[in-house]
């Protein structure tokens, strides 16, 4: 099956939290095959668990990433076409007053360049960017 959606962090790290979301739960398991990360949400679910102390909570995450992440969602790179919407995009941002956060900014051009839907809880923090489509699974 081809790709389809994007995850950003909130999603990819849902089961992760005390109560995750049943719907977004539901969705992960319905699309795992049509999913994949980009690498900086990647960047960014190492970084956290890499900042927490040596502890039950660190070693169930790094485990989560290793043993279900990693085998069942392909991480998608920033390359060069993604960087050169990136940047063509975010000059067009910052003329208009609205810098967005680089890592966003990052998650998008990957999202707009593979022709992926990006699936986040936080859709406000993409909806400046041109020609994303983004749903949000909760």
């Amino acid at each position: 099956m081809s790709l389809r959606y994007l995850l950003d962090t909130n999603v990819i790290s849902e089961p992760l939290r005390p109560e995750p979301n049943a719907r977004v739960m539901r969705r992960l398991r319905a699309y795992e095959t049509e999913a994949a990360i980009p690498a900086p949400v990647w960047h960014e679910l190492r970084f956290g668990a890499a900042r927490l102390p040596p502890s039950n909570r660190r070693r169930a995450i790094e485990r989560y990433l290793e043993e279900v992440v990693l085998p069942n969602f392909p991480v998608i790179e920033y390359d060069q076409h993604a960087a050169e919407w990136h940047a063509s995009e975010r000059a067009r941002l910052v003329a208009l007053g609205r810098t967005p956060p680089f890592v966003d900014g990052q998650i998008a051009a990957i999202s707009r360049v593979q022709g992926l839907t990006l699936v986040t809880a936080n859709a406000n923090d993409f909806s400046d960017f041109e020609g994303l489509r983004i749903h949000n699974w909760t």
